[in-house]
């Protein structure tokens, strides 16, 4: 499990802090369980606010994991936010990744149940295209029974397979299934 503490957030670009140390990406649509999956990680309940309404995250948060930092982006494709908190959002997360940072690792969230949006594919290819490592996670794999996994984990594959190196992670945040493999990849990608 990973042990952090709460650092900052920011709401603006101009707000991020300079930072040397690798960044551990946390990146999806809104209600996907980033948070869920941020806090079974790191086996806290509240780190990351888990909301019943999506579109909560309107900050990047930063979380300090000692020779890291993990990062939750704001979640992305929630329709109920004004025109100008969607073109803050962007100008935040675009900001980010125009910031020079160290980024040992984006974790794009999925929703497993789900072909992956159009914005799950304009992130995806945006972080393939630009070099950035990332891998992708499928939660709330918990709620298919075993030939919906199954048959969601084979089409998943076939989806992604021209994605070179990048890993599948199914996960669950009620059981906690896939927590480890998931700790394991982000530990993998610090050490590389």
């Amino acid at each position: 499990m990973l042990n952090v503490e709460f650092t900052y957030s920011a709401g603006l670009s101009s707000q991020l802090r300079p930072d040397d140390r690798p960044d551990v990406v946390f990146s999806g649509r809104s209600n996907v369980g980033k948070s869920s999956l941020i806090n079974k990680l790191c086996n806290r309940k509240a780190l990351a606010r888990v909301s019943s309404k999506p579109g909560k995250t309107a900050t990047v948060n930063f979380f300090d994991a000692g020779d890291f930092n993990l990062v939750d982006l704001p979640g992305y494709g929630y329709a109920k936010v004004s025109k100008v908190e969607k073109l803050r959002w962007a100008e935040l997360v675009e900001g980010y990744f125009a910031a020079g940072r160290n980024i040992a690792l984006v974790v794009q969230i999925i929703d497993m149940r789900h072909k992956p949006s159009a914005d799950d594919m304009n992130m995806i290819n945006y972080l393939y295209d630009s070099g950035i490592p990332f891998i992708i996670v499928m939660t709330k794999a918990d709620k298919l029974n075993n030939g919906e996994y199954a048959a969601q984990l084979e089409q998943m594959s076939k989806l992604f397979a021209d994605y070179e190196g990048v890993g599948l992670y199914p996960f669950s945040a009620l059981s906690g299934d896939g927590a480890q493999a998931i700790t394991d990849a982000i530990q993998a990608y610090l050490s590389a």
